[in-house]
């Protein structure tokens, strides 16, 4: 036995090379490839319906049973093809087994997709004999195309990060590489296997080595198409901004209604707390905080019919509360440290006790602006401070949500007035309070100090954000009963 690995599986896509590459591997001493082992239709190889002495029936029963089968199956090295629409339960067991050989291949995207296509179009999905080979164009479909590219890619980066995050590596290996002796006996030697070819497979051949763009109707399409993809992400943010936990302790659930408030931080969080009391006559040390995960959940199962929301705030409203808040205000909860880096390090012009005479709105708007600057960068890994929740994109913590629960709704603070009675009304209140306003920031409010220079460099700060929930221009908050 091999001392590098136990088993192998080859996480692939359909019309990679597969096939070609279980053939290579299967012409070396010591090495075999069952097939597409999970496959839901067969077992192995098309039209099978057993592997190793077990049925389809078996494998579904537990797919774990044929995973031990060709884990401990004679004959040397063992292992299988997987794919993406494959049983998913197999696929984390053997991402998470570091004595699993991961090779991973792939193809140029727009020649597996367009191969796709015309072997469903001829149904010819092996060619042994050159002479009854199928000849076939299809049409192009750029929407199909992208949908499939983002499918594609999507599956390669999970991949990725689950073996970043698990400490392993895998073995790379390319469609054009099949063609290269040397380097599938280098895969031999990754995999500890002391046998090596001295020639390549050559039962199988290739089905459409023609260019691609013979082998559509619509090349001038295709063409256009193609040169609309953002192939080099010109337009995608970086994304240095670390992930972010769901934070349980922070939900707040109602203390008899079936409504959990899921906090985005950034100054509103006050405000709902006290929506959420009113509506059930009680103070907002009453309502349901800082439970764990468990707890939670019983939560849940006790308030059927329950709704989870979330509130959104305009980006430059939440950045400008939190500088309030946190970085202007020296009393209790205020980031001193914080503050202190700004003025010391980034020699951000901040009294040391703001008063009205030493601190103007013109010069409060200044400092804002390079509040806004430093925001920039902390988001994008580049100061020793932490990047915290009051000022984190809302994707982030968006994100971290939904790795536990989903919200039911994502509301707006400037849609809370009407939304937030509406939701009441949904989980059998006859007649909810309306909520209240965020408290307006001191010294200065952000209307003091808004101009096109504050959005503009917000929205480069907050690219995701302004781009994943369409937010425009700031506006300023009608007055109340103004709606």
């Amino acid at each position: 036995m091999p001392a590098n690995f136990d088993y192998f599986v080859v996480l692939a896509a359909m019309r990679t090379g597969s096939n070609l590459l279980e053939a290579n591997l299967n012409a070396l001493d010591g090495v075999s490839c069952h097939g597409e082992a999970f496959n839901p239709h067969f077992a192995g190889n098309l039209k099978s319906d057993t592997l190793l002495g077990l049925s389809l029936e078996d494998r579904d029963a537990d797919p774990m049973r044929l995973l031990k089968a060709i884990r401990s199956a004679p004959g040397g090295l063992n292992g299988f093809r997987y794919f993406q629409d494959h049983d998913p339960r197999i696929l984390k067991p053997v991402l998470n087994d570091p004595r699993c050989a991961k090779i991973i291949l792939t193809r140029n995207p727009l020649d597996s997709f367009l191969s796709l296509k015309i072997a469903r179009t001829t149904q010819q999905w092996l060619l042994k004999n050159v002479k009854r080979r199928v000849d076939a164009q299809v049409a192009f479909d750029g929407i199909e195309f992208s949908e499939y590219l983002d499918q594609a890619h999507g599956h390669q980066h999970m991949l990725q990060q689950h073996l970043q995050k698990t400490g392993q590596t895998a073995f790379f290996i390319t469609y054009d590489d099949l063609a290269e002796l040397d380097v599938l006996n280098g895969l031999a030697a990754w995999l500890g296997v002391e046998a090596r070819l001295s020639k390549l497979d050559d039962t199988l051949k290739p089905q459409n080595p023609a260019p691609a763009v013979s082998k559509v109707t619509n090349p001038d399409e295709m063409q256009d198409a193609l040169s609309k993809l953002d192939r080099f992400g010109l337009h995608q943010p970086s994304r240095f901004e670390p992930n972010r936990g769901a934070a349980v302790p922070q939900y707040i659930a109602g203390a008899g209604s079936a409504l959990m408030y899921l906090p985005i931080r950034g100054g509103i969080e006050p405000v709902i707390a006290q929506w959420m009391a009113d509506m059930d006559g009680c103070s907002t040390d009453d309502l349901v905080t800082n439970r764990n995960r468990k707890e939670i959940r019983v939560w849940m199962q006790d308030h059927p019919g329950h709704r989870k929301f979330t509130v959104l705030r305009h980006p430059l409203a939440r950045a400008h509360s939190a500088f309030c808040q946190y970085i202007l205000d020296t009393g209790p909860g205020s980031y001193k440290m914080v503050r202190n880096y700004l003025r010391n390090r980034l020699d951000l012009p901040i009294p040391g006790q703001v008063r009205d005479t030493n601190y103007s709105v013109e010069q409060h708007r200044d400092v804002f602006l390079a509040f806004l600057g430093f925001l920039r960068m902390n988001l994008n890994g580049q100061t020793p401070i932490r990047v915290d929740g009051t000022w984190c994109s809302q994707s982030r913590t968006l994100d971290g949500i939904a790795s536990f629960l989903m919200p039911d709704l994502i509301l707006r603070e400037e849609e809370l007035t009407t939304a937030l009675p509406d939701l009441a009304r949904s989980t059998g209140h006859l007649n909810p309070p309306a909520p209240g306003r965020c408290a307006q920031d001191v010294p200065y409010t952000l209307d003091q100090i808004y101009d096109e220079q504050l959005e503009a460099l917000a929205s480069e700060t907050y690219q995701r954000d302004y781009e994943t929930f369409g937010f425009g221009a700031w506006m300023p908050m009608p007055p109340k009963g103004a709606e």
